[in-house]
């Protein structure tokens, strides 16, 4: 999301100096684990963090990729990203394996394990609740419940509208979603405690009127009359921006509006291809989305639910793999994003969305997600969490194994992953073929249960 990893105050981040024991345990103190792919993880959990922070809490926020070994967290953050890019089929194929495999093949999980000590040491004296924002970190936390390292209680914020196995690890104390739909989906793959408590975003996205639809066209010399579009592509930009910003164009239901983020050979190619209102990063996407009339996405992250926060009716487009398509499936069900599946479908929609009753809809459905009382949502759930005390005991300890074994069962667990990373993904996106996927997917040990054969997501043909 273009604009999600802004900097929120609270008032500890990674790195705090710990309190002395006796004043940290008489504190209110959570700590957050995020990560940096992409924006959306790191903009809930800066979101979480400021709810919190007024609330009187104390905030440490956590990047897990920080804490994996060997700095392989960026080599995961730099293949993810290139397998966007350049090999979008390679990340769908991992996506759906891990997808039935119900999680990641045992390197995934020793490299995770090869973590948990780092997280531990990274908690100040005094946590009384961990949270975390992303599915890797939900792993560790889960882990370290498990094996009762681990004695605060332990909960997951949903990102998604859509819940891979991956977020949902036994373990943690405490699910929370957006939706009843995520909520279902989340119980469905196993996980304990699900509560339904509402999206959390930055309080400046709020409906606007004709009075800030004028400012802000002004502010950013948009055209004062025509219908607008806003594109969006997440942080990195990815997916066929370029394809989707014509055929809006040309269908002519609305001015296209583009948000690049951080990719600026994108913003390039868009106005060399004579797409007239394109942006970079930009920290005001309240104020482009009271300026625009429709929102195209295509992964269904954090900017949906902003959009769905500023009373700007949602469609979804030409998504990327892996969680953009399972998130615009999700959000089609529960009414408050259209998936556009057919581009012959694209101006008739648009049209729709921007003056017709489907738009006058998504705008009440969407408004609706924010409706709940001040005390129901994620943050008053993870203060109510905090305050109930330890929970019941776990499982006993396992035992630890000696430093030796555990160092070699880092060395191979990095190894392997690094493997998947580096030579893998390499190989994914020197070459176009859907089958080298097989040399990423067997360094996540997903060989067997997936099938060689994937076809090609929608739009990305």
């Amino acid at each position: 999301m273009p604009h999600a990893g802004r900097t929120l105050p609270v008032p500890a981040l990674a790195g705090a100096v710990p309190r002395p024991r006796g004043e940290a345990a008489a504190s209110r103190r959570v700590a957050i684990i995020s990560a940096s792919v992409g924006a959306g993880h790191d903009g809930a959990a800066a979101e979480l963090a400021r709810r919190l922070d007024a609330d009187g809490f104390t905030v440490d926020r956590h990047d897990l990729l920080d804490l994996l070994p060997a700095r392989l967290g960026r080599a995961v953050q730099q293949s993810y990203h290139r397998m966007l890019v350049r090999a979008p089929w390679a990340y769908q194929r991992i996506y759906a394996g891990t997808e039935r495999a119900g999680g990641g093949g045992p390197a995934a999980r020793a490299l995770l394990r090869s973590a948990e000590d780092r997280v531990l040491r990274a908690l100040a004296p005094g946590t009384g609740a961990v949270v975390s924002t992303y599915p890797g970190a939900s792993r560790v936390l889960g882990n370290l419940r498990l094996s009762g390292r681990l004695t605060v209680p332990a909960l997951t914020y949903l990102t998604d509208f859509s819940v891979h196995p991956l977020w949902v690890a036994d373990g943690v104390d405490v699910h929370l979603a957006a939706h009843a739909i995520p909520a279902a989906q989340a119980r469905a793959v196993g996980a304990r405690d699900v509560r339904v408590c509402g999206p959390v975003t930055d309080p400046r996205f709020t409906p606007g009127g004709s009075r800030e639809r004028e400012r802000a066209r002004a502010w950013f010399g948009l055209p004062p009359h025509s219908p607008l579009a806003l594109l969006v592509a997440g942080s990195w930009g990815v997916g066929p921006v370029r394809r989707v910003a014509q055929e809006v164009r040309d269908c002519g239901s609305a001015v296209p509006v583009v948000v690049c983020g951080r990719n600026e050979a994108l913003a390039g190619q868009l106005r060399a291809d004579g797409i007239e209102h394109v942006y970079g990063w930009t920290d005001d996407m309240p104020g482009l989305m009271h300026a625009a009339d429709v929102l195209v996405q295509n992964a269904g992250g954090l900017t949906s639910l902003e959009a769905f926060a500023a009373g700007l009716p949602v469609a979804s487009y030409r998504c990327i793999p892996g969680h953009g398509l399972t998130n615009a499936a999700a959000l089609d069900e529960a009414g408050a994003a259209v998936w556009i599946r057919d581009p012959a479908d694209l101006k008739a929609v648009l049209h729709d969305l921007v003056d017709g009753p489907r738009g006058r809809h998504q705008r009440r459905t969407g408004l609706a997600l924010f409706a709940g009382a001040p005390d129901a949502g994620p943050a008053a759930e993870i203060a109510r969490v905090h305050r109930s005390g330890p929970p019941q005991p776990g499982p006993r300890p396992a035992a630890r194994r000696h430093p030796a074994t555990r160092r070699l069962a880092t060395t191979v667990a990095v190894g392997c992953a690094a493997w998947a990373c580096a030579v893998g993904t390499g190989i994914a996106t020197a070459y176009d073929g859907p089958g080298l996927a097989r040399a990423i997917s067997h360094g996540l040990d997903l060989d067997d249960r997936a099938p060689q054969h994937v076809p090609q997501p929608e739009g990305h043909h």
